[in-house]
């Protein structure tokens, strides 16, 4: 990823975070981190990766989802792109990741 690339990404994941967290009706999208965010070389397609304490992930991800275009259209007014991303939200799983790896090296540890 190029530098002008991944600076365009961090803006993307400021904006969107403040998007979620000031903008949105929606109390699911409130409770949403985002962790990190891809972006296309040619600026065309963007994976956004969010995080959340609440139990139904795949509740949050459809609302996120589905919130898209809205948050696309946000993020032109507060970026200055020729084009803005479409936007897809996925689950971050890297923290139930490495939650389950800790679990399992504290379960050896427990057996010696």
């Amino acid at each position: 990823m190029s530098l002008k690339t991944k600076r365009i990404a961090s803006d993307m994941m400021r904006s969107i975070s403040i998007i979620l967290n000031e903008e949105a009706e929606n109390e699911i999208l409130k409770k949403v981190s985002i962790t990190d965010l891809t972006v296309d070389s040619d600026l065309t397609f963007a994976k956004v990766y969010f995080m959340t304490r609440l139990d139904d992930k795949e509740l949050v991800e459809r609302e996120l989802n589905e919130a898209a275009g809205f948050i696309r259209k946000e993020l032109a007014h507060s970026l200055n792109l020729r084009s803005t991303p479409e936007l897809k939200f996925v689950y971050d799983k890297s923290l139930d990741y490495g939650e389950r790896i800790e679990s399992i090296i504290d379960k050896i540890k427990e057996e010696d």
